[in-house]
């Protein structure tokens, strides 16, 4: 494609203090190709772990304010909320000078109606995960967890990650990914037929027919290697690899 205006998507980075090169990566990536677009969508797990606006970090403020020298030059920033990051709120917001986006989200991607989701709530087939989801993200759950104190939610953080780990040894991968009637009934409830998502770390494009019309999904891959984008501008989208520089 070539460098017309154009809006890029990321998603599944999985920042932590661990893997330094990833958030190389990503600061690379907002210095380099982030300032060419019109906009750049971040389809959450931004971070590993998010234990709330008020446990930022110095290293959390150079990833923000880096976030916040693109939305400064007049560039849109969205982001949805993923598993591994929904504590983020207005504070995380106002820092990196991005908009909040529900999910899922339809957004008119140069004239085609495009959905937006993290992706998790498509992974039907694995019902005890979407338990625990509906029991971690009610608003009960959520005022109980930012009423601990930083520490025992580093804790409680810790015993969960441990948890889903166990939990997903035990699992068929098949079970993790999305189930595709889960994605036609979400297409359908928002009468679209494209969706960008990520999640499950499978990038890739998936052609298929919706109410007798072609449809597309495109999945997002993480970072933990190299990373990928999509890259969206009027003559469609494109799912690219980003290559990690050593």
């Amino acid at each position: 494609m070539s460098a017309s205006a154009h809006t890029l998507f990321i998603s599944d980075l999985h920042l932590t203090a661990d893997r330094p090169d990833i958030s190389q990566q990503f600061l690379s990536f907002i210095q380099d190709s982030a300032p060419r677009a019109e906009a750049l969508y971040i389809l959450g797990d931004l971070f590993e772990i998010w234990l709330g606006d008020d446990a930022m970090t110095p290293t959390h403020g150079i990833i923000l304010n880096a976030i916040k020298s693109i939305s400064d030059r007049g560039i849109s920033v969205y982001f949805m909320r993923g598993n591994r990051d929904f504590l983020i709120g207005d504070e995380f917001a106002k820092a990196c000078g991005c908009e909040i986006l529900n999910d899922p989200s339809v957004i008119n991607l140069y004239g085609t109606p495009t959905l937006l989701t993290h992706g998790d709530l498509l992974c039907t087939d694995d019902t005890d995960y979407q338990a625990f989801r509906a029991y971690i993200r009610d608003p009960k759950t959520i005022k109980q967890l930012m009423a601990l104190s930083i520490e025992e939610r580093i804790a409680k953080g810790r015993e969960y990650r441990a948890g889903s780990q166990a939990a997903n040894k035990e699992k068929p991968m098949d079970i993790m990914d999305v189930n595709q009637d889960a994605v036609l009934a979400m297409l359908r409830e928002h009468n679209v037929e494209h969706m960008i998502m990520g999640h499950t770390h499978r990038p890739n494009e998936h052609s298929f027919e919706l109410e007798g019309k072609p449809a597309h999904r495109i999945v997002l891959g993480d970072w933990h290697e190299q990373g990928s984008q999509v890259y969206a501008d009027a003559s469609g989208c494109e799912l690219q690899e980003l290559v990690r520089r050593v």
